[in-house]
């Protein structure tokens, strides 16, 4: 009797007919819409061809199972195929690995700890060895799935923190290196880079997003491509990969157009990336296109808008003596600019208490004190020279000075006036200056603190332009001190200066603040630990 053939599509009807049966046994309630996608899918692998990339349908199929939390009925799904389409194992070795490793996700996430404490090292076990077969089955320079694979390795052991973390980080970057140097999308390269940067890994992932781009690049993508696909990553906060695609970008159109077609294009990066308190922004690659904008066309190019912009993004990096000589030029080729005030007041404070320079600091102090009619800058400058004259001991000319400012003020400028009621409350007491300040005074334009590190403390308030009243603006200091053996450090923050409506204690780092008047704020810190002064740094908050 002769035997009748079955034919290909005989086979997949089988098949589906025998999953079907399947989930009826799981109970797993399939939709009419996902029935019918899951037929589709399954029939794309069985009849796929060796050649075919199966990752895509593999992730549909994800997508269908995971949206429930279908981990077990998706493994056992991935065994079928596996046996029925053998160029289709690695495939499922890989996403197997996957659904154990997201199913221990769940299970810690609904604190389902029966099965994960039962359950979790057979789980782990699969997670490695399934990984593991995917990665034998496939070549790095070819197959995502190889790279994939070995990135939820990395992640695996990542997780658990044991000692395979970094020989599995390795052998990731060695497979994405090799990956990168093939035919293979570069989309791959980019979710690689994503999921390291979420992991903390910075290094790393620019490291792969450098290898992305070159991709992109050598994918013959346009110009505007580049420029839109740089601004996607933007406005989603990707910063590192934007600031890679936009370097590609303003090199193709450097190369092509020159540089008179450049230049708009770097002034409006240097914008987007400047220090804002609202929107992503990354103050050093502000700064770089600031700098090309400089080589190419030099300082004649920067309007006043321009130069506040750079002095005010520097400043916010704590390059205070560049923001300085940043302001500086800003009044000098714009004596009428809108910032005069605010630009003169930092630079006097930067002068003085920055570059220890109080002469310098005094003068522009001096002018600003004259303007008329006052302003918050001038009614502080008059509280500063009283201030410096108080401290190097002219108690005749600090009293003076005191007295113009509550005379000037009036009704107004609150905050600056009570910090000038205290002083002359000193001054009649006869005692020293309130000590915090003394401190940073003393640290600040002695000579003997010269050596001392300014901007150590790293002093930040955020939002650094607040609404009087409104905004609450949080202080935070960070100091780095590198090893301090097993005893932790005890350290007094002796703040000073402006703090508004907070007094703030010395054993804390950080507070929170509101202040009642327009003006530039400066608050400022001395460091203390057990062996001495740590640091010193002061912060200039921007209130209107």
């Amino acid at each position: 009797m002769k035997m009748k053939t079955i034919k290909p599509a005989s086979v997949f009807k089988l098949f589906v007919l025998i999953l079907n049966f399947t989930f009826c046994v799981m109970n797993f309630p399939l939709y009419a819409q996902d029935s019918s996608k899951l037929s589709d899918l399954t029939k794309r692998v069985i009849e796929a061809k060796p050649e075919d990339d199966l990752l895509p349908v593999f992730e549909e199929l994800q997508g269908i199972y995971f949206k429930d939390n279908k981990f077990v009925e998706f493994i056992e799904l991935l065994k079928s195929l596996s046996q029925k389409k053998k160029s289709a194992a690695p495939f499922a070795d890989y996403f197997i690995a996957s659904s154990r490793y997201y199913q221990m996700k769940h299970l810690e996430e609904a604190q389902e700890w029966d099965e994960y404490f039962a359950e979790g090292n057979a789980y782990r076990d699969q997670i490695a060895s399934s990984a593991k077969k995917a990665i034998d089955a496939t070549s790095g320079s070819k197959d995502a799935v190889n790279v994939y694979a070995r990135l939820l390795l990395w992640r695996f052991h990542k997780d658990q923190q044991d000692v395979f973390t970094d020989t599995s980080m390795e052998e990731l970057m060695s497979s994405v290196s090799e990956y990168s140097k093939g035919a293979g999308g570069h989309s791959v390269l980019k979710s690689v880079a994503d999921e390291l940067l979420a992991y903390g890994e910075k290094g790393k992932a620019r490291e792969v997003y450098k290898l992305y781009v070159d991709q992109l690049v050598k994918s013959q993508a346009t110009k505007e491509e580049l420029k839109a696909i740089g601004r996607d990553f933007y406005r989603q906060g990707n910063l590192e990969l934007s600031e890679s695609i936009f370097d590609a970008y303003l090199d193709k159109l450097q190369i092509s157009q020159g540089k008179e077609a450049v230049l708009p294009e770097l002034a409006q990066l240097a914008q987007d990336f400047s220090y804002n308190d609202g929107t992503p922004n990354d103050p050093d690659y502000a700064e770089k296109m600031f700098k090309k904008i400089e080589g190419l066309a030099g300082a004649g190019f920067f309007n006043e808008g321009l130069i506040y912009l750079r002095a005010f993004n520097l400043e916010r990096s704590k390059e205070l003596i560049a923001a300085k000589d940043l302001y500086v030029e800003l009044v000098k080729r714009f004596p009428d600019t809108r910032y005069l005030q605010e630009a003169y007041y930092k630079i006097a404070i930067i002068s003085t208490y920055i570059s220890a320079n109080p002469q310098e600091g005094r003068g522009y102090f001096t002018k600003l004190s004259e303007k008329e009619p006052v302003s918050p800058e001038s009614i502080s400058s008059l509280y500063q020279l009283g201030l410096l004259n108080q401290w190097e001991g002219d108690i005749t000319k600090a009293r003076s000075y005191y007295n113009k400012l509550l005379e000037k003020a009036k009704d107004g400028f609150k905050d600056t006036v009570e910090l000038a009621k205290e002083r002359l409350l000193e001054i009649k007491e006869k005692k020293p200056i309130e000590y915090n300040l003394k401190k940073f005074l003393d640290i600040a334009l002695k000579e003997e603190y010269s050596s001392l590190e300014k901007a150590a403390t790293n002093l930040k308030a955020l939002p650094a332009k607040a609404k009087a009243a409104l905004s609450q603006v949080n202080v935070n200091s960070s100091l780095y001190t590198g090893s301090t053996g097993c005893m932790p450090v005890e350290y007094q923050y002796l703040w000073s200066g402006n703090t508004g409506d907070t007094k703030p204690k010395n054993e804390i780092g950080s507070f929170g603040t509101r202040y009642g008047a327009p003006g530039t704020k400066e608050i400022n810190l001395v460091v203390v630990s057990p062996t001495g002064i740590a640091g010193i740094d002061l912060e200039m908050v921007l209130v209107d």
